[in-house]
């Protein structure tokens, strides 16, 4: 017996749905209309314009939802929950609703804490992605990093999340390159390998962030990198000071896109750290279905 239903990650500029046949993906949708294109008044149609395709060849169907669409500028804000952070927790703080079209739905909440570093942090969505990671991969401790336009570096211990810390590197490298002097009159940009790792080994150094992001300017005017290479190197500058927040020698999860992780991965063939790829759709998508079927269990 088929038992389909929609699985959504909502973030601040992408949304993504799966079509679900119980824990099978059979169908995906993305679009770049996160929280920052949606008005406060329009989610629900929003969502019901994006799902039709699916409804109308389906019916109704539940609807569970992770990231921002649960924050404060989201659908319904939910609040987090704190660490430590089990998969029961996450179970009893989601927010359950119907939509106007009926679909029964629910908003996972999030994850809140105090970092390693004695910082107030949270996330949303990246907690789905780990639960599922511990799903993909068990073992008893597990130390990931999930790439984005806020990384977050996290530890869990028997499958629970203990202490995450975010690292803006995706935003910055937007800023950077789009709305700073770095980025100003550059000509079409082109990946370059050998910039992106001059750019890892001019932040390990680890000069303060804001004078090492100068040197993106002044490489250049000195001809040492192309200008169609700038992005290439300030990708490399950012990415380069995340990575010296992880200790020496450590072995990590590095969980998100191929072509993010990878980028990842290269930088750290530079430092003595161990970082091992998995997909972020996939761990997503298992995190969702563990949390779906206990959903269900309740609900019986």
């Amino acid at each position: 017996m088929k038992k389909y239903w929609i699985a959504v990650d909502w973030g601040t500029t992408n949304f993504r749905a799966f079509l679900m046949d119980n824990a099978q993906r059979l169908d995906h949708i993305h679009h770049a209309c996160g929280l920052l294109s949606v008005e406060k008044t329009e989610f629900a149609a929003t969502l019901d314009h994006l799902l039709q395709p699916w409804l109308q060849e389906h019916g109704v169907l539940p609807v569970v939802m992770a990231g921002m669409v649960g924050s404060q500028q989201g659908w319904h804000e939910v609040p987090y929950s704190p660490l430590p952070c089990t998969a029961r927790a996450l179970l009893d703080g989601t927010y359950s609703f119907t939509t106007a079209w009926g679909s029964p739905a629910w908003i996972i909440p999030g994850v809140s804490g105090t970092s390693p570093f004695g910082q107030p942090d949270v996330m949303r969505g990246e907690e789905v992605q780990l639960l599922g990671l511990s799903q993909l991969h068990p073992a008893e401790k597990h130390f990931a990093l999930l790439p984005g336009t806020h990384s977050k570096h996290a530890h869990l211990a028997g499958g629970n999340i203990t202490d995450f810390s975010t690292f803006m590197s995706g935003e910055v490298f937007s800023l950077l390159s789009q709305h700073s002097l770095l980025g100003k009159g550059l000509p079409e940009q082109q990946d370059d390998k050998p910039t992106f790792l001059l750019g890892v080994k001019t932040a390990l150094r680890g000069a303060p962030f804001t004078h090492l992001i100068f040197s993106a300017r002044t490489r250049r005017l000195a001809g040492e990198i192309a200008p169609a290479h700038i992005h290439s190197y300030l990708s490399g500058l950012t990415i380069g000071a995340e990575m010296l927040a992880i200790p020496a020698g450590q072995q990590a999860w590095v969980v998100g896109s191929p072509a993010l992780t990878e980028r990842y991965r290269l930088a750290s063939t530079l430092l003595d750290r161990q970082l091992t790829p998995v997909n972020g759709d996939d761990c997503f998508i298992h995190g969702l279905s563990h949390l779906y079927s206990l959903l269900q269990g309740a609900a019986q």
